[in-house]
Order: C-alpha cells, then sequence, then structure tokens
C-alpha cells in the first residue's frame, strides 16, 4: 500500500511543477498533482505510451520488441499501462533499469500495488496522479482526464495502435494539434521511434496506425 506519508503533493505554484503541464494544458492545468517515489524523473525527457485495448494480434509482439528495446535505451516511459498489453509493456519496462513513470486513472493514496511492482517502487518507479484521494475507482472520465496528463508531461508519444474511431485516436489528434511528435508502428516493421531510426529509415509515420 502507497501509505500517507509516501506521497507529495506537488502544487502549481511550487518550483517542482513541470512546465510542460502549463503549457500543454493552460487553464486547465491541475492546480496540483500527488506523486509516490523519485521526482526527479520528471527532470529527464520522457515518452507518453498510449494504446488501443484491442490491438491487433500482428502489431503484439512487434510493440513488445519495441518497448523492449527503448527500455534497453534507457528511455523514460510514461503511461496509464491499463490495458491487458499495456501492463505486459509496464512489466518488460520494468525488468530494465531506466526510470518507469506510472499514471493511474485514480488517486494513489493508500492505494495496494501488485507484487512486481514493489521492488522498481523503492528506486525508479515514479507513480503520478492528478487526483484527489477521495478518487478511489478508475472511472472512464478519470482515465481520460489522466491520458490528457500523460500526453502533456510526455516529450513525445509513441501509439503502437490507436483504433478507428476511438479515444485513443482522438487523443492523439489533439496532442498532434500542438505540434509534438507521435511515432507508430507499421505491420511491415519495426521502427524503434529513435533519432537514428527517423535519420536512416526516412520520415516516421506522424499518424498512428488504424
Amino acid at each position: 500500500m502507497i501509505l500517507k506519508e509516501q506521497v507529495a503533493v506537488v502544487h502549481q505554484e511550487s518550483s517542482g511543477y513541470p512546465q510542460a503541464l502549463l503549457a500543454a494544458l493552460g487553464t486547465d492545468a491541475p492546480t496540483e498533482f500527488w506523486a509516490a517515489g523519485p521526482l526527479e524523473v520528471l527532470d529527464q525527457p520522457t515518452t507518453g505510451f498510449f494504446c488501443s485495448s484491442q490491438c491487433p494480434g500482428s502489431l503484439v509482439l512487434k510493440t513488445f520488441d519495441a518497448i523492449t528495446r527503448m527500455r534497453d535505451e534507457g528511455q523514460v516511459l510514461i503511461g496509464g499501462f491499463h490495458s491487458v498489453m499495456e501492463w505486459e509493456c509496464l512489466g518488460i519496462l520494468l525488468r530494465g533499469r531506466q526510470p518507469v513513470i506510472w499514471v493511474p486513472a485514480r488517486s494513489i493514496v493508500g492505494m495496494h500495488l501488485k507484487p512486481e511492482l514493489i521492488p522498481a517502487f523503492a528506486g525508479r518507479l515514479l507513480i503520478l496522479s492528478p487526483f484527489p484521494p477521495k478518487e478511489k475507482r478508475i472511472t472512464s472520465a478519470l482515465a481520460e482526464a489522466r491520458n490528457r496528463f500523460v500526453g502533456a508531461l510526455a516529450d513525445r508519444i509513441f501509439v503502437p495502435h490507436a483504433a478507428p474511431n476511438s479515444r485513443t485516436l482522438a487523443l492523439c489528434n489533439e496532442i498532434r494539434v500542438s505540434g509534438k511528435q507521435i511515432l507508430s508502428l507499421t505491420d511491415l516493421a519495426i521502427h524503434l521511434p529513435t533519432e537514428r531510426t527517423l535519420s536512416s529509415d526516412g520520415p516516421y509515420p506522424q499518424t498512428p496506425t488504424q
């Protein structure tokens, strides 16, 4: 369980409040958020991770491969890791040594951690939430607000699959308007979204595969 004394409240007026939230969300930026774990991870470049829950089988292994390679390169990923496949990706990330940022769609005060998260929580897993302690249950509205929070914090976004007419696709289109880079897989190749891949293989698709 994450105890109250393990959670820091980061207020908008504090020096530790990420300016990226204000830049992306403006007046909709949360006045405060809750954090448990190494807050200094927020000083590193981050890649947001989103994926529609019904991901085609042809993309699953490619996504796992890309996540593994990103982990081995030390990239810091941030996401809600809610769907089954996203949770599997979190497990892959936790087997590395790099920091990981998890943002559940509920309050983190008093939240029970699954056993596989506890070792990383001791040093490199940062858990964030823009929701107050009263929000103890995940809802679709909280999940949507959480995804906007993740999209605002991340420096770029990795989306292996966004289903047509999905909330994931709508969020990606919203993020694209801000000029933030969105990276995706294709069925034909596993391109790891790094500057090396972009320069050697040409432009990476800017619209998520549907």
